[in-house]
């Protein structure tokens, strides 16, 4: 493993994706059951995607955690589509996550509502009152945090949870990733937590593997810290810790 600090944000590059995930995993597993020493229950932000497989596989196998005193969110969803549908957020961790450890709740947003404010509103609530552990996350191919897309991030937002219309190179995304059969599929609009919500988690742990990741990593490490790289904010967040493999490194791993 190599390791930069670039500003405040703490790099680790592993040769591989699986030896990437083990760290994550062992990282992730610790600060929940640090959580769980001093407090009753401790709390969980999950992003879903491919690119997070590997390491929520690496963590629900993992021993140690008492999942029955962890609380869980996730950071986005679609708007207009139910759990059962094959692109939900909340059937991706509801399989990858809820149904393999049976945590003590998982808090859904609830794409198919028919008042999205109103959801905005009651995810935001949930949020309050529970102050977030951990917050595993990812970064979008447009350096996107959540659905926070370059045309509306904001790092000084003064809402939890937003209602926003996805950027085109995100749709695009979608349908890469197999989700969507083309991009007119794709909603238009989603839910997501804003990027001040993902950051007032006590500990983030950035997941980015993949080739096809390099770019927007090398934008958000290398670049200016602005929201056409939602990802470079995380350069200010000394309690991020972002997790890389020799592809998505390939264009920082010489510094």
């Amino acid at each position: 493993m190599k390791t930069l600090q670039l500003d405040s944000l703490q790099v680790r590059i592993h040769p591989t994706q699986a030896e990437m995930a083990a760290d994550v995993a062992r990282e992730a597993m610790q600060i929940l059951i640090d959580a769980l020493e001093h407090q009753p229950t401790a709390s969980v932000i999950f992003a879903a995607a491919n690119s997070q497989i590997q390491a929520l596989d690496a963590l629900v196998q993992s021993g140690g955690i008492d999942w029955t005193r962890v609380v869980m969110f996730h950071m986005d969803e679609y708007l207009g589509i139910d759990a059962q549908h094959s692109a939900s957020f909340r059937r991706f961790l509801r399989e990858h996550v809820e149904e393999r450890v049976k945590p003590r709740a998982f808090h859904y947003i609830a794409g198919e509502t028919l008042q999205p404010l109103d959801e905005c509103e009651r995810y935001s609530r949930l949020l309050r009152a529970q102050p977030i552990d951990l917050c595993l996350l990812g970064i979008g191919e447009n350096g996107h945090l959540a659905f926070n897309d370059p045309p509306v991030a904001n790092f000084a937002d003064p809402h939890l949870v937003k209602l926003v219309k996805l950027d085109d190179a995100c749709r695009q995304q979608q349908v890469g990733e197999g989700h969507f059969p083309n991009l007119a599929a794709v909603p238009q609009y989603a839910f997501t937590l804003s990027i001040p919500a993902l950051c007032a988690a006590k500990r983030m742990l950035c997941i980015v593997p993949e080739r096809r990741k390099a770019d927007a990593v090398k934008a958000a490490l290398l670049g200016p810290i602005e929201t056409a790289c939602p990802a470079s904010f995380l350069r200010e967040q000394p309690h991020c810790t972002l997790f890389l493999d020799a592809e998505s490194a390939g264009g920082v791993s010489n510094q």
